[in-house]
């Protein structure tokens, strides 16, 4: 079984969150039903699936449910066995968003509290738009992806203590040996192939045939398109234009979406087009990001979704689309070859599954700079600019971002294959393994503020 970061999340919540209902959401392929099966399981006695995708496109057991009773004298028949009570019965309703109105059943099923629920789907940022009346307070909504790297690293065999070594190192900017930094530099290459969809890494984990391994990507990428066309006729086609766009957009240098483009059409908008983008990133299939052109903490204040940059949410997906079977393009050093738009994607994913919303920086006069975050600690815009080849010390715009006074942005990292890390003008010079060590550090938890006193 691959060890998923999310699994404790889902343990956490089952036990000190009764007085709500997780929706897992993620794209397809991704491992959300085999974790909530797995926890389920350990954590209650009386475990309850029900595919709400499968029931739909079959006997619709679940098709014609109106009220709490129903779905409760249906869960009797569906389960052979007597069920217990909410200490330890949990139902999992699997692709919620099959049924809309189990949705908004949600709230009461909570707060009768008869048993525990718990759901997943792949489209619930769609679901939950359409819905009538979304249960506000009756639940939580997680987003879950692919494996990153650091998990990707347990699956072949990395410790977690070698791990929390390499980590101490990040935290104080130091340099790893140079055996160390030549492995993890090899894994991260691996890992830019097979990615992070849990079936493409147990085929990497079974016998290293790629073959086998692309062949999990072709299907998984043609289930993402047929997905697709699963939308109304008056969206299906340009969802899959855009999604089947998105890896000769990233080649380009610009990398942001042509909107003139998708269509072959003059004139058009992020407008034209808004609903699309919504459903590309709500079902997870694909990760945007959104313009900042004058920078100010917390980003979200200054973004613009009118100019938008879009990667696909498995940078395993990207290579196969890329290269095939060639893994000589991303091992070797090929001159022709840039692996820049590879690098992007893989960062993007590891800052996705960080919890951060992805931003980067546009500016006509000074240029783009690859990634910005928000730094909770320093109250700060971090900019990060991603380098796969020998130039990783050449970055203009990273430099004009740094020397606005206005901006008052006083560092940044560049992500490179070198092992060396230093500070120069402003800048920390990083392996790009290390991104692995970026987290939204955005408070999550209850922030306690001391009485006023009464004057």
């Amino acid at each position: 079984m691959l060890e998923r970061k999310f699994t404790q999340y889902i343990e956490h919540f089952l036990t000190n969150e009764p007085g709500k209902i997780l929706l897992v959401n993620g794209a397809r392929q991704i491992g959300k039903s085999y974790l909530v099966r797995y926890v389920g399981n350990r954590l209650f006695k009386h475990f309850v699936e029900i595919n709400l995708k499968e029931d739909k496109e079959g006997d619709q057991v679940f098709a014609g449910v109106k009220t709490t009773n129903d779905l409760y004298m249906r869960l009797g028949n569906y389960y052979s066995t007597p069920l217990g009570d909410k200490t330890n019965t949990l139902v999992f309703l699997d692709e919620i968003q099959s049924y809309p109105h189990l949705m908004t059943m949600l709230k009461f099923l909570n707060l009768e509290g008869k048993y525990r629920f718990i759901a997943s789907g792949s489209q619930l940022g769609v679901a939950l738009s359409e819905t009538p009346s979304v249960p506000i307070g009756s639940i939580t909504v997680e987003q879950m992806y692919p494996l990153d790297f650091e998990e990707f690293l347990w699956a072949t065999g990395v410790s977690k203590d070698w791990i929390k070594h390499i980590r101490n190192s990040f935290e104080r900017e130091e340099s790893l040996d140079e055996s160390t930094h030549e492995m993890l530099l090899k894994r991260f290459q691996y890992y830019l192939l097979v990615g992070g969809l849990p079936e493409a890494v147990n085929k990497y984990l079974e016998d290293r045939n790629m073959v086998r391994v692309r062949n999990v990507h072709k299907d998984i990428h043609e289930l993402y398109r047929i997905d697709a066309s699963q939308y109304d006729e008056n969206h299906k086609l340009k969802i899959r234009l855009i999604y089947d766009l998105i890896p000769s957009n990233l080649e380009n240098r610009k990398k942001r979406i042509v909107y003139n483009k998708i269509e072959n059409k003059t004139g058009k908008h992020f407008s034209d087009y808004a609903d699309e983008f919504e459903y590309l990133t709500n079902s997870g299939v694909a990760l945007d990001v959104l313009a900042i052109s004058n920078p100010r903490f917390p980003l979200a204040e200054s973004q613009q979704k009118k100019l938008i940059k879009l990667y696909l949410n498995d940078v395993g997906l990207l290579t196969y689309l890329l290269y095939g079977i060639n893994v000589n393009a991303v091992l070797q050093d090929i001159r022709s070859i840039n692996l820049g738009t590879v690098y992007e994607s893989a960062v993007a994913q590891e800052l996705a599954a960080h919890q951060f919303k992805l931003h980067y920086y546009d500016n006509k006069q000074k240029g783009e700079v690859d990634f910005l975050i928000d730094d909770y600690s320093s109250l700060q815009v971090l900019p990060l600019e991603i380098k796969s080849g020998k130039d990783y010390t050449e970055h203009s715009a990273l430099t004009k971002f740094l020397n606005t006074p206005e901006y008052g942005i006083t560092r940044a990292i560049v992500f490179s294959n070198e092992r060396q890390v230093y500070r120069k003008n402003g800048v920390t010079y990083m392996p790009v393994y290390y991104c692995m060590f970026l987290h939204n550090n955005a408070p999550d938890d209850a922030v306690i503020l001391p009485a006023l006193e009464m004057f």
